[in-house]
């Protein structure tokens, strides 16, 4: 990786993203938006495997103008923002690692900071958090702390109802980076509510210094109505971690930490931060947290490998047919009883009326999927003798699959 000395001049390039990313250079939909951002931050990284300064350089403009080109575009589904935030993670390293010369660091330091001050909408907020990061070096976090700390004492003082300042969080990232743990714990101490989004630094100075449990109790204590508790799990999660208390970090908190947006997400994040545990083990806690839910958990046995759990997992409450039906097609070479067993339950679940807008099509998929398990199981008959009970005992009503599956079954 070719790098210039620290000092050197940024040569001229031409970045494709910079035509792009104009200000109000997207209009109202969001997916054109986050295709650019996901193309500019792959142009950045392209670069970086030559050339880490130009790189850096590369995305600093890149996070000046992201958020002035998305003003007008709908962020109410979040996507946009989740792109930004996935995008800001990605380029801070580059910035951070870069060996730019003092001068340089704290031109792209200025300029990002003017950007964030400007940041209206805000879609580069989250850069508050990488600040002390950013800064490259101790020094010069201590420097930018000292820069902002009068500020967030005069915004928290009982002087200024009702008092913000915008850069409070890069002054706690900064204070964190510099090793500045005891002013971190003393600023907080004048804050006039308790907000993760701030303590969690408290949290991160108390485990520095050694202090765990101390830290776990402070976050603990500042649990509010509109903290996320993942996030405060997460953060007690790290420092559990960090401490290597590995067993204390997954029975308190390892569960809640990884929750996402599908169960089969929060199991692979879980399995994978705690890879010492049994698969069997963490899909049986994690079970246990969503009761009722049981059959949501099917796609992440399966994916385990735990087959049989996943059929009782599919048993016990409704469990999506089409997902179902997909296991069946799936697996019907390399697990053919497993197969066998996903598509009796898609039929069953069918036949009870569970499933979103569900057609004809469906259905069938879900027989010719069972039946093709079945032969290669070596049961077809039995199998098929199966599903016509199943389908012939559905109740009174549309009787959807009978209409359907009825001819075939001889109904």
């Amino acid at each position: 990786m070719r790098a210039k000395p620290s000092g050197a001049n940024v040569e001229p390039h031409a970045w494709e993203f910079k035509a792009r990313f104009r200000r109000h250079a997207f209009g109202w939909k969001s997916q054109p938006a986050i295709t650019r951002i996901k193309q500019a931050v792959a142009e950045i990284k392209k670069v970086a495997k030559k050339d880490v300064l130009l790189a850096a350089e590369g995305a600093v403009a890149f996070l000046e103008r992201v958020s002035p080109a998305l003003e007008q575009v709908d962020s109410s589904s979040g996507s946009v923002g989740t792109a930004v935030n996935n995008a800001i993670a990605e380029v801070v390293p580059i910035i951070a690692n870069a060996p730019a010369d003092a001068k340089t660091r704290d031109a792209w330091l200025e300029r990002l900071f003017d950007a964030y001050q400007d940041d209206g909408i805000p879609y580069i907020e989250a850069l508050g958090d990488h600040w002390g990061t950013l800064c490259g070096s101790k020094e010069v976090a201590s420097a930018w702390g000292d820069r902002l700390i009068d500020s967030v004492r005069l915004s928290w003082s009982p002087d200024t109802p009702w008092g913000f300042f915008k850069a409070t969080t890069n002054c706690l990232s900064a204070l964190v980076a510099a090793e500045r743990y005891d002013d971190v714990l003393a600023v907080l101490e004048l804050a006039p509510y308790k907000m993760w989004h701030y303590r969690q630094y408290g949290v991160k100075a108390l485990a520095a210094k050694g202090k765990t449990a101390e830290a776990i109790a402070y976050a603990e204590e500042g649990r509010g109505r509109n903290d996320s508790p993942v996030a405060i799990a997460r953060g007690c999660e790290e420092v559990l971690l960090s401490a290597g208390l590995i067993d204390d970090a997954y029975r308190r908190y390892g569960l809640q930490a990884h929750a996402c947006g599908t169960y089969l997400a929060t199991f692979r994040a879980v399995a994978k931060t705690y890879p010492h545990k049994a698969a069997a083990d963490v899909l049986a806690d994690l079970v246990t947290t969503t009761p009722g839910d049981e059959g949501k958990w099917f796609a992440a046995a399966k994916d385990a490998g735990l087959y049989d759990e996943a059929l009782t997992l599919a048993s016990r409450t409704p469990t999506d047919p089409k997902t179902l039906a997909r296991a069946a097609r799936d697996y019907a070479e390399k697990q053919p009883a497993f197969a066998v067993g996903a598509g009796l339950l898609s039929l069953a679940w069918l036949v009870q009326g569970y499933g979103y807008e569900i057609t004809s099509i469906d259905v069938w998929d879900a027989y010719r999927a069972t039946l093709a398990a079945a032969e290669r199981y070596g049961g077809a008959a039995e199998v098929k003798e199966r599903v016509r009970k199943l389908v012939a005992a559905e109740g009174a009503g549309e009787r959807f699959v009978t209409k359907v599956l009825g001819k075939e079954l001889g109904l």
